[in-house]
């Protein structure tokens, strides 16, 4: 901008206010889709007029320097720019829209910073230079009414009085759904004995934490206990608190037997230096309540702040739509649509419900149309956006990547870990499963996703064992990584998010394919748009309700594509056409959310593709694929979930050994009609890993698996009907984990068991019949661990005890929390 950089080389202040405000006042005229944050940024302006007269007058009657106002000049020399990049947006480019919509709030956070400076610069500048009181007063009372609209978001300015910063924020006019959580944050902090002395409330942003946080504060049950020893702080994004922290040491040394509440509100990720310093005072009447879109578990308890149930959505939403009125012309069948569509997100519902107040009833109808072709709330509701935008931009590269991903699902449907390890170690290269649960923990620390574990083992006891023989370093192995128990679910809105997010790119350009045509079977404008050209997308995902597929789908153009996800609810589906052409094509995720398993076809089209390494399938009747069987020679595993099995494997016509000769691993996980498994399936030599878990009626495993002479991890935990186990399996010397945990019928371990050199660790919990040992295992010379119950630690005796170097004593533990959602 040459000649506006000249202008502004050489303007005055004024000149640049105006240049700058004229330039606001024609972007809000042009209709910029941030209208709400420009109008923000106007006020601020409106504000500073003002202080810029009489600052200006100050400096003339005083004969200061005009380098005292550089900083003000330099926000609004930006803010120039800024608005002329504004201009240049044009209506497609959303992540430039996006992008200079935050730096539009951060240039009005700057404004209104510099205000508060200039506010109290003046009051300096007129006691140094013995400006009459007269005159003072007079001009303070011109500054009074700009400064009150920005007063409650600045952090405390005087450290001698706590008022500036200690009181909670005012209540919103209407409160609904907090009476549960309410409860809950007495019922862990107020037990000045034995409760905690420092909890974090934790959820997505505009779930409503400060609110709970604040409701707390005014509770007369809470306040009868703290009394005025209750005090409220907004953290910022980069904390500067030290002289809290020190007050807080003065505090609790002069009055430390005095309960005292402390509400440190907003805390952002990577605070944790900042906690430790508020988490020192060890004393027992000192409680720490941290509200966060974090978790930071190194902390100890949290909560976590659920969403809305209908009933109060409704009140909410009612609320902010001013639908109180009972000659309301919007029917309530409308209304509920829309709620329901806000997932119980009280941001979501007061954005919406604001937006539609006051409108026609077609601007409600055209709403829900947009939304039903693909639209999401994020794309008319920039405040709820701008909100969780700051959650997602915090992310590292890689962590943001694998937030987008969870997009690939559908809605309202608990995601398996094993499926997500699946895409992240081919499309990432990830070497170890424990990576990618490790991401999910990131992003459930940051309330962006919630990870649930629906059974695990809770360790009780361990006893460990020094012997100078164990002290050389060894090998960790993954064999004891099970992860077939974790889900993850993800609130819709945060869902939506991710899509808005991969929708950013230009059609053609995008590295995720989103399709979500369940229902209407209809497929979406910039689809139907952009048919026939190529498409560079890496992961595709197709959701359907319908048995076939629109047939525009079966031509589309995607050569690039390494993951496809595959979504339905019907008893017959077709593997798309196009998938043949899908040469780059690693991972395969085959998802039937029915209640019974689907008949599976076009299984056949994946023969030449010979980069597919993973497939998983979930719900799926096996015989309708080994009816035509195919050879996969580059599959390297295949997962199996609650499908139906039966013979299906061994009336192949081909043998498993020829059809994936190079396949290195095997889960088959809940599959209730599987009974035994094929013989041919000791043939699979290069297979390392055989999980067999949950199938209850299985009931004996190969005689030949003794020829599976590279197995490294042999699971088969919770098959209840197994009786033994082969006596062949003294010849799987790389064996370095077993789990046999909770196979109630066997009694008895092979006799020459002793002969798994290479095994490390075995799980034994839950085998109740299992009475006794056979004298071989006193040869199992790498035996690190045995992990059991308090009944089968018993039979390692104390002879046994000296050969280890950990015993773990574990029970089970259920979550089944999680499950009224789905």
């Amino acid at each position: 901008m040459g000649g506006a950089g000249e202008l502004i080389g050489g303007a005055v202040l004024g000149t640049l206010f105006s240049e700058l405000y004229e330039r606001l006042e024609k972007l809000i005229i042009k209709n910029f889709k941030y209208k709400k944050i420009l109008n923000d940024f106007k006020s601020s302006l409106d504000s500073l007029k003002p202080v810029i007269d009489q600052i200006e007058e100050y400096n003339r009657e005083l004969d200061h320097p005009e380098q005292e106002l550089k900083d003000l000049k330099e926000v609004m020399e930006k803010g120039i720019e800024l608005v002329g990049k504004c201009f240049e947006v044009r209506k497609w480019q959303f992540y430039e829209k996006n992008k200079y919509a935050n730096k539009l709030v951060e240039l009005d956070k700057s404004l209104q910073a510099l205000l508060r400076r200039l506010h109290v610069q003046s009051i300096r500048d007129v006691k140094e230079n013995s400006v009459s009181a007269r005159s003072m007063k007079k001009d303070l009372s011109r500054i009074e009414p700009m400064l009150s609209r920005i007063e409650s978001s600045l952090v405390l300015q005087n450290q001698a009085k706590t008022e500036a910063w200690c009181a909670a924020p005012e209540l919103p006019l209407l409160v609904v759904g907090l009476d549960f959580p309410l409860k809950e944050l007495k019922r862990k902090l107020l037990n000045l004995k034995d409760g905690v002395s420092m909890l974090v409330l934790t959820a997505p942003g505009g779930c409503g934490k400060t609110t709970l946080a604040t409701t707390f504060c005014q509770d007369q049950e809470v306040k009868d206990i703290f009394r005025d020893n209750i005090f409220f702080v907004t953290v910022s994004k980069n904390p500067n608190l030290e002289y809290i922290v020190k007050w807080l040491h003065h505090f609790l040394k002069e009055q430390g037997q005095n309960p005292l509440l402390l509400v440190l509100d907003d805390v952002w990720s990577g605070s944790e230096s900042l906690l430790e310093k508020f988490d020192q005072f060890k004393m027992p009447n000192y409680k720490l309540l941290v509200t966060s879109r974090s978790e930071f578990r190194r902390f100890g308890s949290s909560y976590r702040l659920q969403s809305l149930d209908y009933d109060n959505a409704m009140k909410l939403f009612h609320h902010y739509a001013s639908l109180g009125d009972k000659s309301s012309h919007i029917p309530e069948d409308l209304s509920r649509q829309i709620v329901e569509h806000c997932k119980g997100f009280p941001l979501a519902i007061k954005v919406h419900g604001g937006s539609l107040c006051g409108q026609p009833i077609e601007i409600w109808t055209q709403r829900l149309i947009e939304w039903s072709r693909g639209s999401t709330v994020h794309d008319s509701g920039d405040e709820l956006l701008l909100c969780l935008q700051s959650s997602f931009e915090a992310l590292d590269k890689e962590i943001k990547k694998c937030f987008l991903d969870l997009g690939l699902f559908p809605e309202d449907q608990r995601i398996p870990a094993a499926a997500l390890i699946d895409i992240w170690t081919e499309y990432y290269d990830l070497d170890e499963d424990a990576e990618c649960i490790a991401n999910l923990y990131r992003l459930s620390d940051r309330s962006l996703a919630n990870l649930v574990v629906i059974r695990k083992e809770k360790v009780e006891k361990v006893e460990k064992v020094e012997k100078e023989e164990k002290k050389e370093k060894v090998e960790k192995k993954e064999g004891n990584q099970y992860y077939s128990e974790h889900f993850v679910t993800q609130h819709d809105i945060l869902r939506e998010l991710a899509i808005y997010y991969s929708k950013q790119e230009p059609v053609e350009q995008r590295t995720r394919l989103i399709f979500d045509i369940r229902g209407n079977n209809k497929l979406p404008s910039w689809w139907r748009e952009q048919k026939h050209q190529v498409m560079k997308a890496r992961l595709l995902s197709i959701s359907t309700t319908d048995r076939l597929f629109p047939k525009e789908l079966h031509n589309m153009q995607v050569p690039d594509v390494e993951v496809l996800v595959l979504n339905f609810q019907t008893n017959n589906y077709a593997l798309p056409e196009s998938v043949e052409n899908m040469d780059k094509l690693k991972a395969l995720i085959v998802t039937n959310s029915g209640f019974l398993p689907a008949e599976l076809s076009n299984f056949q089209l994946l023969s030449s593709l010979s980069n597919l390494k993973r497939i998983r399938l979930e719900r799926i009747s096996i015989l309708s694929i080994t009816k035509n069987p195919i050879e996969l020679k580059s599959l390297q595993k295949i997962s199996l979930f609650m499908c139906n099995i039966g013979q299906a494997f061994s009336n192949c016509s081909i043998p498993i050994s020829s059809a994936f000769p190079n396949l290195e691993e095997i889960n088959i996980d809940y599959c209730d009609d599987l009974v035994e498994l094929p013989a041919d399936l000791c043939d699979l030599i290069q297979l390392k890993k055989l999980s067999v878990t949950n199938c209850h009626k299985l009931s004996a495993l190969p005689e030949e698996i003794g020829k599976l002479v590279n197995l490294e991890v042999l699971r088969l935990r919770c098959c209840t009907d197994l009786v033994k186990l082969p006596g062949s399996i003294e010849y799987l010397t790389r064996l370095h984990f077993l789990d046999i945990y909770k196979c109630f019928s066997i009694k008895e371990l092979p006799e020459k068991i002793g002969e798994l050199s290479g095994l490390e660790t075995i799980n034994m919990g839950q085998c109740s019949r299992l009475q006794e040992l056979p004298v071989s295992v006193l040869n199992l010379g790498k035996l690190q661990e045995v992990i059991c119950d308090e009944e089968t630690e018993i039979l390692w005796g104390e002879m046994f005890k000296s050969r280890l170097t950990r015993i773990s004593v574990v029970k089970e533990d259920f979550n089944l929390h999680w499950l009224h959602k789905f």
